[in-house]
């Protein structure tokens, strides 16, 4: 993970409204046979502000991509509240309609994303029919195809996705979101399936992106790594909850909470000996009391937590959900007991 700092100013002005917000938002499914529903997000808080990009991190499973998906209404949520531009999201199908036109899905597999039959011209014109665009679709499809950098775009118009590369394909499904002009991009593991050569080409197009058109994202991504070099802020998602959000450097290179400093510590570069959690995290519809770290929990393990006197609240008492602030928040008994020593010191 190597990044030249950010440079910081001396009085940073007021941060903007959000344009994306969630307040204690839920999303459950019936669970099987009569089993407890699936708890798959559980109490979430998150802002995302004009051109910002943040990225939603955590192992396979914790929630992420249902999160993705409750923000833009393709999934149902249970309880909470959504707002775009300071509006309530509104369910209803025309509502809907409306809101997709501003706030667009990029999906991870771009093989999956492009139906095989159309042309990369009909792939990327689609949005524009189906939202009745009443300007020019030629000159739409071409400026949109251009900004993904598939230059010259016209090139491009005839040939069906199996003719392109793996990069071209994820820059037609990016083209296929921007032609609608949107002021949020959803992106879903974005580069997952690309090899590492196109994989930093896709990031800095997001990068060039947000800086040219005012672009805010959200990138769900497993890949710490990835949310290093793309994202102004971070959000870690374990069992269906933030368990630590921030700024991205603070974040990590400096993490807090043992799942995040657990997931940072695989990565190539990382010092030390890897963590390595113990079993798989667990069933969403049996969530455990306390902290829904703590069967997994390297300081409770090691008698860390004991030592902190907090060993039996991991095991017993539920932390609150994380504020959507822009400061940094961890949710940990432990890391809470040492901040009120280190205050009272």
């Amino acid at each position: 993970m190597t990044a030249t700092p950010r440079a910081a100013s001396a009085a940073s002005p007021p941060a903007p409204a959000p344009l994306l917000s969630a307040q204690q938002l839920h999303v459950a499914f019936p669970g099987r046979h009569g089993a407890p529903p699936v708890r798959a997000v559980d109490g979430v808080d998150l802002d995302i502000r004009p051109g910002e990009i943040v990225a939603l991190v955590g192992e396979s499973g914790c929630g992420k991509t249902t999160l993705a998906r409750s923000l833009l209404g393709l999934v149902p949520t249970s309880s909470g509240r959504v707002t775009f531009a300071g509006s309530p999201l509104d369910y209803a199908p025309r509502a809907l309609k409306s809101y997709r036109r501003r706030a667009q899905l990029v999906l991870q597999d771009p093989s999956g994303s492009l139906n095989p039959r159309h042309t990369v011209y009909d792939a990327v014109a689609e949005g524009l029919r189906i939202h009745r665009y009443p300007g020019d679709e030629r000159t739409a499809v071409a400026g949109a195809l251009a900004r993904a950098g598939l230059r010259p775009p016209e090139r491009f118009f005839l040939r069906y996705p199996h003719q392109l590369s793996g990069g071209q394909r994820q820059r037609v499904v990016i083209a296929g979101a921007l032609v609608l002009e949107p002021e949020l991009v959803v992106a879903d593991e974005p580069v997952a399936s690309l090899d590492a050569s196109v994989r930093g080409e896709i990031l800095a197009l997001l990068l060039r992106l947000r800086t040219e058109l005012g672009l805010a994202a959200l990138v769900v991504t497993h890949d710490l790594g990835l949310a290093w070099n793309i994202a102004d802020r971070v959000a870690v998602m374990y069992l269906g909850r933030i368990v630590e959000t921030g700024e991205v450097e603070q974040v990590l290179t400096a993490p807090r909470h043992p799942y995040t400093r657990a997931l940072l510590s695989v990565l190539p570069e990382a010092p030390g000996e890897p963590v390595v959690l113990t079993g798989e995290p667990p069933d969403p519809s049996r969530v455990p009391s306390g902290c829904r770290f703590h069967a997994r929990c390297q300081v409770l393990a090691s008698g860390e937590a004991a030592r902190a006197g907090v060993a039996d609240a991991c095991r017993t008492e539920e932390l609150p959900v994380l504020g959507a602030g822009t400061g940094t928040q961890v949710a940990c008994h432990w890391v809470r007991a040492k901040a009120a020593r280190a205050g009272a010191g």
